[in-house]
């Protein structure tokens, strides 16, 4: 399994070069200095490809799933190509956010605008990270009967996502700890904003897109129409959130040998699920421990220390277990209820979409 995912990983990255060539020719044919075309490869190379490239690669894997075949190498490349414009949204929006969040650094090194003579010209950079998806789209799908479709979907995911950062932005600014902005109504639209749609919804509908699945069908002996795009969201919406719930409470409860990293949510003052979840559960007097020590640094961690006592103080470990088991079984539902039609069906969802998806994600570890 390790090696086949080594391979996937090995083949999505070949795709790369190209696609960063390409973006290349068309900065060198548009005249821009030798100058330009450097900081411009560098700006490329520097953000993009060095993630987990998850995100990307969902779209290949569920493009597979819904041909229920193989690829074609002519196929293969224009899905990839779809992949990283997935990529290069995610370094749009990382650029962007290690700025607003004065974060030092990103995937073992410097956020970019920390690297020297970068500073803020990482603003219009990071434009140029989006700029690209949308060159992309034009040279290798202009001609395609859903271009349009493959424009609006990505314009229309970065207005949601820039809607949720706002919200996070202004719900658990900096420099500011007021608890009573928070709430786990507005946790769950920051994440499904912030984070589920362009990390769940737009790699499967980019997918779906690409394999030609209509906004409507009816099925062979069924009356009832499905609408596919709605369907699919109506899973991988709470599966982003579910997801990110995840991720907020390793950062408690995780080991960093074990997630790779030093839980910081309670120190940074996140609007994490774990903060929320308590806020909602606490006595006064525990609601005023959270008040005082939460976004504190304190000494040798003391403050963080007092904060992890009252989440275990109320459970926060078995609310989480019955939370897991409850969406899990869910999403299963949710998935279950898709009508594939007979084995030969084209052009419709298919069940292993969304059990890929969950399957990564239930009970992880890291």
């Amino acid at each position: 399994m390790t090696t086949d995912k080594a391979a996937r990983r090995a083949k999505f990255e070949s795709v790369w070069s190209m696609i960063h060539d390409e973006l290349l020719a068309h900065f060198k044919a548009c005249g821009m200095p030798t100058e330009a075309q450097e900081w411009y490869s560098k700006n490329l190379q520097y953000n993009v490809p060095g993630g987990k490239l998850n995100r990307g690669m969902s779209v290949v894997d569920t493009v597979e799933i819904l041909k229920g075949r193989p690829l074609s190498e002519e196929e293969y490349l224009q899905v990839a190509v779809l992949g990283w414009g997935v990529e290069l949204l995610q370094a749009f929006f990382l650029v962007t956010d290690d700025l607003m969040d004065s974060s030092i650094t990103r995937r073992g090194q410097p956020c970019y605008y920390r690297v020297p003579e970068i500073g803020l010209v990482a603003v219009n950079d990071a434009f140029m990270l989006e700029g690209a998806i949308y060159h992309l789209l034009k040279l290798h799908f202009k001609k395609e009967p859903y271009y349009v479709d493959l424009l609006e979907l990505f314009h229309e995911t970065s207005y949601q996502t820039e809607m949720g950062q706002l919200i996070d932005l202004i719900t658990a600014p900096e420099d500011v700890v007021d608890l009573s902005r928070f709430s786990l109504q507005k946790h769950s639209m920051i994440v499904v904003y912030k984070t589920a749609f362009y990390s769940f919804y737009l790699p499967v509908a980019l997918a779906m897109l690409f394999c030609r699945i209509p906004t409507s069908y009816t099925l062979p002996g069924s009356t009832s129409p499905v609408a596919p795009y709605e369907v699919a969201k109506a899973i991988l919406i709470p599966l982003g959130e579910y997801f990110q719930v995840q991720d907020d409470f390793l950062d408690f409860a995780g080991l960093p040998a074990q997630i790779g990293k030093v839980g910081t949510d309670i120190v940074d003052n996140k609007c994490s699920w774990c903060i929320n979840t308590a806020l909602s559960l606490a006595r006064p007097e525990q609601r005023k421990i959270l008040d005082e020590n939460y976004g504190e640094q304190g000494y040798l961690g003391e403050a963080e220390k007092r904060v992890k006592a009252v989440y275990e103080e109320i459970g926060l470990r078995k609310i989480y277990a019955e939370y897991e088991e409850n969406i899990y079984k869910e999403l299963m539902r949710l998935i279950d209820q898709i009508d594939e039609g007979s084995p030969e069906q084209e052009s419709v969802l298919k069940k292993d979409v969304f059990k890929s998806f969950l399957d990564k994600i239930h009970r992880r570890k890291k």
